[in-house]
C-alpha cells in the first residue's frame, strides 16, 4: 500500500471531487461555508493526507479569478489566516507575544495575496495597525465590515 501525498496524481481532480462529494459545485462554496476556518483546515477535511492548504488557496483563488472577486478572496483569506494566528480577536494589549501574533497574521496575508492587490494589502494593513480594531475583533468571514472598508470591492 503506497503513501498518498498532496502533490501526486492531479490535484485539481482530486480537490473538485472531494468539494463534489460534500455536496458542493465550488471551492467557493465549500470555503463559504466555514467561514474564517484555516486552510490548513480546509485542506485536512477535504483530505487529510492528500490535499494541501496550499492547493485549496491556489483553488479558491483560480475561482476568484474566473468570478471578477478577487477582492473577496483576499478578504477572505485574511479571516482565515486571522484565526489561525490570532484566534482570539484583536489583542487588547499589543506586547511583545500579540505583536507576533498580528505580524504573522499580517505577514501571510501579504504574501499569501496575488500581485494585483498587494499594495491594496499593504495600505490596509498599515491602517489596521494606525488604528487598531476594538479589542477582540476578528472577521468572520469574507463581508466582514471593517475588511470591507479597508478593501472595498473593485471588480465590476
Amino acid at each position: 500500500m503506497s503513501e498518498r501525498h498532496p502533490w501526486q496524481g492531479n490535484v485539481k481532480v482530486r480537490l473538485y471531487e472531494r468539494v463534489r462529494e460534500r455536496g458542493y459545485d465550488s471551492l467557493t462554496a465549500f470555503a463559504d461555508a466555514r467561514p474564517a476556518v484555516p486552510l490548513h483546515l480546509l485542506a485536512e477535511e477535504l483530505g487529510k493526507d492528500d490535499v494541501a492548504g496550499v492547493q485549496v488557496l491556489s483553488g479558491l483563488l483560480a475561482e476568484a479569478e474566473r468570478r471578477k472577486q478577487v477582492t473577496r478572496f483576499v478578504r477572505d483569506v485574511f479571516g482565515r489566516l486571522w484565526s489561525q494566528s490570532v484566534p482570539e480577536g484583536w489583542p487588547a494589549v499589543l506586547d511583545d507575544a500579540n505583536r507576533f501574533k498580528v505580524a504573522e497574521a499580517l505577514g501571510s496575508w501579504i504574501a499569501y495575496t496575488p500581485e494585483t492587490h498587494k499594495e491594496r494589502v499593504d495600505r490596509a494593513s498599515d491602517a489596521l495597525l494606525a488604528t487598531p480594531p476594538p479589542p477582540g475583533w476578528r472577521p468572520l468571514g469574507p463581508d466582514d465590515d471593517l475588511l470591507r472598508t479597508l478593501l472595498p470591492d473593485e471588480e465590476a
